[in-house]
């Protein structure tokens, strides 16, 4: 049943007067690229410039962004069956939901959002076969969309199907419900969830304000039904390219038991390229999370790269020189130390 709740956003002359926005500059915007926000997410808006703000409410600038190819990272040419795509040997994403609570105007897939039609039951079942067929694939994301938009029964029926097959070892998923729409992670939900051990929830966190009481209620529930949560952080301009923010932002995220996992180095889609960080930057800004935040709370820093050549991490430069016996390296605050290599 459809409640409050659940009622998206969608049109931009349905934004709050307060915000005070050009709705006519907005609807053009979101006439190409749609805009969803769930009354969660818009709740925790204060002003139109703000960091939540930023990453939902249309901008002009996405029409005027050079950069047009919809799929950079090639996802469509690695799918061998609808809703899979096949990057690396041993695991795949299963794309099991085209909706979201949200809709990142930074998204890496918002090329599916024009014609984001239910993922149907066939091509769910082209996609377990894909899985059920190919015994070297050990892991699974769930994905989308966002896999949380399904209704528990739809969910947990896809995970037990995946359970079922012997050489999937790892089930992970990729989510923005616990903090775009927190009620959505219920007792009951958390139960069912906890049956399919090991089960991996990574949640896209990019700022602390997200981080609400309603937020951290939901990452408990799910928490201490075993599940093991780590954070995707997209690196963004003028949102959370600041060394501070990035640390409070990891602090608060291991006080609410999430690990940082990744900070993705944003990819290149249509319409994003005003929150572009440039690499030198964000290099600086990993550079400054060593020595504030213990290593626990340090994520990785992923650039996916264009053309379909998946991942790669990048650490800032430590190593100042190499010689015959020793090593020159730098550390955290920016000062070099001589260590023997003999």
């Amino acid at each position: 049943m459809t409640t409050p709740e659940t009622i998206a956003t969608s049109i931009p002359d349905h934004l709050p007067q307060h915000l005070n926005i050009d709705r006519g500059k907005l609807n053009q915007v979101a006439d190409r690229f749609p805009m969803r926000i769930s009354p969660h997410f818009l709740s925790l808006i204060q002003a139109a410039d703000d960091p939540i703000a930023r990453q939902v409410i249309p901008d002009i600038r996405e029409l005027s962004d050079p950069n047009t190819e919809a799929d950079p990272l090639r996802e469509e040419s690695q799918s061998p069956v609808p809703q899979i795509i096949h990057r690396y040997p041993h695991r795949v994403i299963f794309l099991v939901s085209n909706q979201c609570a949200v809709y990142c105007r930074f998204c890496m897939r918002k090329r599916r959002l024009v014609k984001a039609a239910k993922v149907s039951d066939d091509a769910i079942g082209q996609g377990l076969d894909y899985i059920r067929e190919n015994k070297a694939i050990n892991e699974v994301i769930l994905s989308g969309g966002d896999p949380l938009m399904l209704s528990d029964t739809a969910l947990t029926k896809i995970l037990a199907a995946l359970r079922r097959l012997p050489h999937v070892r790892i089930l992970r998923i990729h989510t923005r419900i616990p903090n775009a729409r927190p009620r959505r992670i219920t007792p009951a939900l958390a139960r069912q969830l906890s049956v399919f051990h090991p089960l991996f929830v990574n949640i896209h966190f990019n700022h602390p304000e997200e981080i609400s009481p309603a937020a951290q209620m939901a990452c408990a529930l799910l928490a201490d039904a075993g599940i093991a949560l780590g954070s995707q952080t997209v690196l963004l301009r003028d949102i959370n390219d600041d060394p501070q923010i990035l640390r409070s932002l990891m602090l608060k995220l291991m006080e609410i038991r999430v690990r940082p996992y990744y900070i993705h180095q944003l990819d290149r889609v249509p319409g994003s390229a005003h929150f572009r960080v440039p690499m030198d930057k964000a290099l600086k800004l990993m550079a400054t999370l060593r020595g504030h935040l213990s290593g626990m709370a340090v994520p990785h820093f992923m650039v996916d790269l264009p053309g379909g050549g998946g991942k790669v991490a990048l650490v800032p430069e430590s190593i100042v020189s190499r010689k015959e016996n020793h090593w020159v390296l730098r550390n955290f605050e920016g000062r070099e130390f001589i260590y023997p290599t003999e």
